[in-house]
């Protein structure tokens, strides 16, 4: 008969939790990008409902990328969340400054809210969730 080992569990690919949690919201970011350029293409939307449609996909990206972070962190995941939220809006409002020279306006501030509040609150949820 023989024995069995039990081995440690494998480190993450990604060891910082931070990090890991602007990977996978810079990944939803995408797919939601798609999602609202395939809606606007196939259906009947208007450009005009665009902008909010946009905040919504930031919102949900910083949500996952909130709760990423709070999960491989396992403690405090609602600051953890938060920073996460904090630098994916820094990010956004980068990009969005060096692609088309967008200025910092009120709808910059709203995306930092947006976001900062929703990877909080992602973080919050994911640090909950045991694995």
């Amino acid at each position: 008969m023989m024995s069995s080992v039990k081995q440690a569990p494998k480190p993450p690919l990604i060891a910082s939790p931070l990090l890991a949690g602007v990977l996978f919201s810079i990944i939803w970011l995408a797919v939601g990008a798609l999602l609202l350029s395939l809606l606007l293409h196939f259906t009947a939307m208007k450009e005009s409902s665009l902008p909010s449609n946009a905040m919504l996909v930031h919102g949900f990206a910083a949500l996952a990328g909130g709760f990423t972070s709070g999960r491989r962190s396992e403690n405090k995941g609602w600051y953890n969340g938060a920073l996460l939220g904090l630098l994916y809006g820094v990010i956004v409002i980068i990009i969005s400054f060096l692609a088309s020279n967008a200025s910092l306006s009120v709808h910059s501030i709203l995306l930092l809210g947006v976001a900062l509040l929703s990877g909080a609150f992602g973080g919050m949820i994911g640090v909950n969730m045991k694995k």
